[in-house]
């Protein structure tokens, strides 16, 4: 960051000098506004003449000596004050009284002596000194704290700036309970979600290249082999087995690409049944659905043919391992919709039911001539996520050899069990 202009380019400068620049306005407006009331005050405080007031003098035995109208002469401050009296009798009198003299541990500035004070302690002067001194210890007192605040927005920035330059791994410290620490959070958590993106994708692009080269090189391989001969119905068989292996690669690539991007359209939101889905997906492969678990329609909220790809995945998956029949089962369950598929293959490790919905991962022993690349279970979760759902494997219910593959989604309203 460059310091050349510092007021300007740092934020904890900027806002430290707005803080002490209202406290000076403050300061120059209680000031002058303090000034205007003292001259205010000593305009009020100009000599004047009273009215005129009755005088009784009386000696020692309650007599009166005289009586008369008393008027006021006018002084100046410091000056005796005079009473001019005129009695009953047509004599006139002056009676002087000294000026009041200042109490001892009186109030400064009260007395004559007020001029002798010092000139930064009389009004309006002293009270600006006082509106300095607070205004300092405000300006000292919220340095700190604006600098720590500023501090942390810093370090956002400098993380900011190393994730635009590549460091997908930085991350904010999360402090405090303000909105720049809900930021940070916020910052954090985004940069997980790209991290997690450029880390599915470099995956995806690695494990893409290799399931590509090995259709490929089958392919280039049996064209070397034919020599420009026609191809027999057995190898001609097999080309297009590769080839709809390499189209079911690409379309699945492309599909996991649209289901990590979530601003991506994949599809209108609509109310679709799982049972009828089902019904048609089993007859495409000769699955048994079981009709009887789910009597009534089960509707969800999602788009048809995401939800038709995952049960066309289970199931192909199931019939590709499966020694037996596949059977499916589609049902209401607590406040959820379930598809269930069940196969009469080897099943699944315990240990290894998490990492089949990896993408390319096959299970150990697994032969690729087997079918499949690896991306359907994957998909089956990108799906079941978009739709706030899960899928997960278990041990079949009745405890014979295979594995069940669950769908759990939410249903509708119309749908829910009463």
């Amino acid at each position: 960051m460059s310091l050349s202009n510092p007021f300007a380019r740092r934020l904890y400068l900027r806002i430290w000098l707005a803080v002490v620049g209202g406290i000076a306005v403050l300061t120059l407006v209680v000031g002058w506004a303090w000034r205007i009331a003292e001259e205010q005050k000593a305009s009020n405080n100009q000599p004047f003449v009273p009215p005129s007031r009755e005088m009784v003098l009386r000696d020692a035995k309650g007599d009166v000596v005289f009586q008369g109208p008393a008027t006021r002469q006018p002084s100046e401050p410091g000056e005796n004050v005079e009473f001019h009296i005129e009695s009953d009798t047509g004599q006139a009198f002056v009676l002087q009284m000294a000026p009041r003299q200042p109490r001892i541990g009186g109030r400064p500035g009260s007395g004559p002596n007020q001029g002798d004070a010092a000139f930064w302690t009389r009004p309006p002067f002293g009270f600006l000194w006082l509106l300095g001194i607070v205004g300092l210890a405000v300006a000292a007192g919220v340095y700190p704290i604006i600098r720590r605040l500023t501090l942390r927005l810093e370090a956002l920035q400098r993380s900011v700036k190393h994730f635009g330059e590549g460091d997908l791994s930085v991350r904010v410290p999360e402090q405090g309970q303000d909105e720049v620490a809900d930021l940070a959070r916020q910052f954090n958590a985004a940069a997980e979600r790209v991290e997690t993106l450029v880390k599915s994708h470099k995956s995806l692009l690695a494990n893409a290249s290799h399931e590509l080269r090995s259709p490929l090189t089958r392919i280039r391989m049996g064209m070397e082999l034919m020599g420009g001969q026609q191809p027999s119905p057995t190898f001609r068989a097999e080309i297009l087995r590769n080839i709809a292996e390499l189209d079911q690669l690409v379309d699945e690539i492309l599909l996991a690409s649209r289901l990590d991007a979530r601003e991506a359209d994949v599809g209108t939101v609509e109310t679709v049944d799982l049972v009828g889905l089902a019904a048609e997906e089993c007859a495409r492969v000769g699955a048994d659905l079981d009709v009887g678990a789910s009597p009534d329609a089960v509707d969800v909220r999602g788009v048809s043919k995401l939800l038709r790809r995952a049960i066309r995945n289970l199931l192909e998956n199931a019939r590709r391992y499966s020694t037996g029949e596949v059977s499916v089962v589609v049902h209401r369950r607590q406040g959820h919709a379930e598809v269930r598929v069940c196969d009469h293959g080897p099943g699944v490790p315990p240990n290894q039911r998490e990492r089949i919905f990896e993408p390319f991962y096959r299970l150990p022993g697994a032969s690729e001539r087997a079918g499949g690349v690896g991306l359907g279970l994957s998909l089956v979760r990108s799906i079941a996520g978009r739709h706030s759902g899960v899928v997960f494997c278990e041990d079949r219910p009745d405890g014979a050899s295979g594995a069940c593959f669950v769908l759990r989604l939410p249903v509708t309203s119309s749908s829910a069990t009463p």
